[in-house]
């Protein structure tokens, strides 16, 4: 199965690109080629820009103390675990605590290190970090690996905050959707959005052995997905001639 999140609102859109990006790092900085580590920076830049914005840290920390008002409110719940509930409740208090004491904005660290935003105004550029551009960089290239590491997770630290917040708000997310089996009638499906409710996610499940790939749409009232097949011309088309049956979660 391949799954397919689509976001009905531009913070959980920035979420995902935040996580997406946040596991790109967790891959690459484990590995020793110096190649890995040159797109392991260029990731923690990519995590700069898009928490550069200047609610992003008051947006996560809303979020953390919403979500933890909403679990407290479940106490006294007989369906309820009271330890699972400490231990969730417990674990956004850290998430929140940690992301309050950075200062400034996030990243704001690693803007002062003059060697790295060396290497920043040079990675946008084709080719902009050889050698006769960056002869420290190259320099770092050069050194052994766990050294290499040692730097990067120490880099990457000054982000751990906000990678621990995201992560939990997803999962929290994701985790308040109910599947559903539904049919694609002739490549199509559309579905009406309960209303009293603000959905923020939605999740689709496909077989990846048919061919398919799902086309989404959709705002605060409605969301349609129409199921295309790449043609020999690496296009995508309308799979109009397809009946076909797939899952989807809504998560508010």
């Amino acid at each position: 199965m391949i799954l397919y999140e689509y976001p009905f609102n531009e913070r959980i859109r920035t979420y995902l690109r935040l996580e997406d990006l946040f596991r790109r790092l967790g891959e690459l900085v484990p590995r020793t080629h110096a190649l890995d580590h040159h797109f392991a920076i260029q990731t923690i830049f990519e995590v700069m820009d898009v928490a550069a914005r200047a609610d992003m840290k008051t947006d996560v920390l809303k979020d953390l103390e919403k979500h933890k008002q909403q679990l407290n409110s479940y106490r006294g719940n007989p369906a309820i675990s009271e330890a699972a509930l400490d231990q969730i409740v417990g674990q956004l208090d850290s998430c929140f605590t940690a992301l309050n004491a950075i200062s400034g904005k996030i990243g704001q660290a690693l803007t002062d290190n003059d060697w790295l935003m060396a290497i920043r105004s040079r990675i946008g550029i084709p080719g902009g970090t050889c050698e006769f551009d960056l002869p420290a960089y190259y320099d770092w290239q050069h050194q052994p690996p766990e050294r290499r590491q040692q730097d990067l997770n120490g880099w990457v630290g000054h982000l751990a905050p906000l990678a621990e917040a995201i992560h939990w708000l997803l999962k929290l997310l994701r985790d308040a959707g109910s599947p559903q089996k539904v049919v694609a009638l002739g490549g199509q499906f559309q579905q009406n959005l309960p209303q009293g409710r603000s959905f923020q996610l939605l999740r689709v499940f496909i077989d990846g052995s048919q061919g398919l790939v799902p086309e989404i749409s959709g705002n605060r009232l409605m969301f349609s997905v129409r199921m295309m097949r790449m043609g020999e011309d690496h296009r995508l088309h309308g799979a109009t001639d397809v009946d076909m049956n797939f899952e989807l979660s809504l998560c508010a």
